[in-house]
């Protein structure tokens, strides 16, 4: 069975889980095994599974070469656990395997999960605020329009060449926008664009939008320092002094000017000790639980890392901005120590890398409820952030300018056309006020056809003009305009009105040439006198 990426979308911990177990259960050699004077058939010793799940992780594009031995031991617990393995008396439900030459084989009934039953939130559409709505007491569901008045001599001039169409036009002066307008509309523009990197129908499986938090967005793009990070407004959410002033020591060694450095050995170990048990405290991940099925659908675009991190920038910008900072302290720090040569090896037996990452992945992401493959792709998402941390961790500028410019268009004063396609004035589409077919006709024909009307009844009522000349104005505007010419002209009768006939009597034709029989022609000579 070849393995196949897993890629963004609901359930993905899930369908990973289902991939690995029939990947295992279809790689892992099965055969006879002796123990304690008794052969067990279609059975596997401890280490042998831990040897074919760790080669299978390794190769395994949704989890690659990083996977540790030791991660791939508690995996293999985990399948105890939930009954993928079972021990050959059929003993499973305690985490008690490990790298031994314990025998073990596979369960008859299907170890595979069902995809679980979120609970129902209410489906939300994003969609853009409705700011322009109206104060109490005023109106605004119809913008008046300023007619164009012009003379039936005017008119003439004007179509003399060419009928075109005479829109009557208007100015839309937008409503002030409030703080709480613009908050909203990054919220919005800011889901979209996240739905769309994903390549999401909706974020309704892996989001519920109403935790989001419009203005935990704004300040997360501008609240910042020249640094980049995170300034926040309220003080008691800072990082104490202490932990600041360690993270600096380990990330600037071995020039560091907040602390005095004791020359004992292994200093550096007791300030990394310190760091860990204070991040291993914190009762939720700074990632959040609410933002687990996100970061996890990410990890599905891995393979293609510009998109990865435009949807990582985007996503760490809906965090808490508490959150978002120590994110960005502690991610930073992570990659300065993996960097620094000069720092100590602050642990025996695990190189620097592989330390930052298990040692702080849990910290950052993981799930409210247990999930199996919580610590693979904690590692995964935590090891590309330390590759990706100056870009990943920094505001989006793409979607800050299209944002900002959005904004920009909706405070400017606009000359709108009667019957033009304001939606096509307006990016995105979702900003638009849809208005129902009724009101549609309506705006329709009180922005452009009673003027219309006007001007046709006084091409009608004008008296100074010729009879020829009037019809030749009103056959060009029953072309141009023929739904406001059916309206006062209805009937050929109605038109004929207009124009009434004269009764002219017809001349006798040829009454002299008849009073006289017909002559044929005599041809005479003329004499000369």
């Amino acid at each position: 069975m070849e393995p196949r990426l897993v890629g963004p979308g609901p359930y993905r911990a899930t369908r990973l889980w289902s991939e690995i177990i029939e990947l295992f259960r279809a790689g892992m050699p099965l055969r006879k095994h002796r123990c304690r004077f008794k052969s067990y058939e279609r059975c596997f010793k401890a280490s042998e599974a831990v040897d074919c799940l760790h080669e299978l992780l390794g190769c395994n594009q949704n989890f690659g070469p990083e996977v540790t031995r030791d991660q791939t031991v508690k995996l293999l617990k985990k399948f105890l656990k939930n009954h993928v393995i079972e021990d050959i008396k059929g003993r499973w439900g305690k985490e008690d395997f490990e790298d031994d030459s314990h025998l073990y084989r596979f369960p008859p009934s299907s170890p595979l999960k069902s995809y679980p039953k979120k609970p129902s939130c209410g489906k939300e559409v994003i969609k853009f605020p409705d700011w322009n709505e109206p104060k109490a007491g005023t109106s605004q569901e119809h913008i008046p329009v300023k007619s164009m008045t012009m003379n039936s001599e005017m008119w003439y001039k004007r179509h003399s060449i060419a009928i075109g169409e005479v829109p009557a036009c208007k100015l839309v002066f937008r409503r002030e926008l409030t703080q709480t307008n613009i908050e909203e509309i990054w919220k919005s523009m800011t889901l979209l664009r996240l739905q769309k990197v994903l390549g999401l129908d909706s974020l309704d499986e892996v989001l519920d939008t109403k935790l989001v938090n419009s203005k935990h967005i704004v300040q997360n793009v501008y609240n910042v320092n020249k640094q980049g990070i995170v300034t926040l407004e309220d003080k008691s959410k800072e990082l104490p002094h202490w932990i600041l002033s360690a993270m600096k020591c380990l990330a600037n060694w071995p020039s560091c000017s907040d602390l005095k450095q004791p020359t004992y050995s292994g200093f550096e170990r007791d300030v990394f000790r310190t760091i860990v048990d204070y991040f291993g405290q914190m009762k939720e991940p700074l990632l959040t639980f609410h933002f687990f099925d996100v970061f996890v659908s990410v990890l599905g675009l891995l393979q293609r890392p510009c998109k990865a991190v435009e949807a990582l920038q985007i996503s760490c910008l809906l965090l808490p901005p508490e959150n978002r900072k120590r994110l960005q302290l502690l991610v930073r720090m992570m990659a300065r120590i993996n960097l620094n040569q000069d720092l100590p090896p602050l642990s025996e037996s695990l190189r620097t890398r592989t330390l930052m990452v298990q040692t702080f992945s849990r910290c950052i992401l993981c799930s409210k409820d247990e999930i199996d493959l919580d610590e693979l792709l904690a590692a995964k998402l935590v090891s590309f952030l330390m590759d990706n941390y100056q870009q990943i961790l920094s505001v989006p500028s793409a979607l800050k300018s299209s944002i900002e410019d959005h904004v920009v268009h909706l405070q400017r004063v606009q000359i709108k056309y009667a019957g033009a396609d304001s939606a096509a004035m307006l990016p995105p589409p979702s900003f638009c006020h849809q208005i129902s077919t009724d009101e549609f006709e309506y705006q329709r024909a009180t922005g452009s056809q009673e003027p219309l009307a006007a001007l046709l009844e006084e091409i009608v009522m004008n008296k100074e003009i010729s009879v020829k000349n009037k019809k030749k104005k009103l056959k060009q505007f029953q072309k141009s305009y023929p739904e406001v010419y059916r309206v006062r002209f209805p009937t050929p009768e109605t038109e004929a009105v207009l124009f009434p006939e004269k009764n002219k009597q017809k001349p006798p034709i040829l009454m002299w040439a008849l009073k006289k029989p017909f002559q044929p022609f005599h041809r005479t000579r003329s004499f000369r006198m």
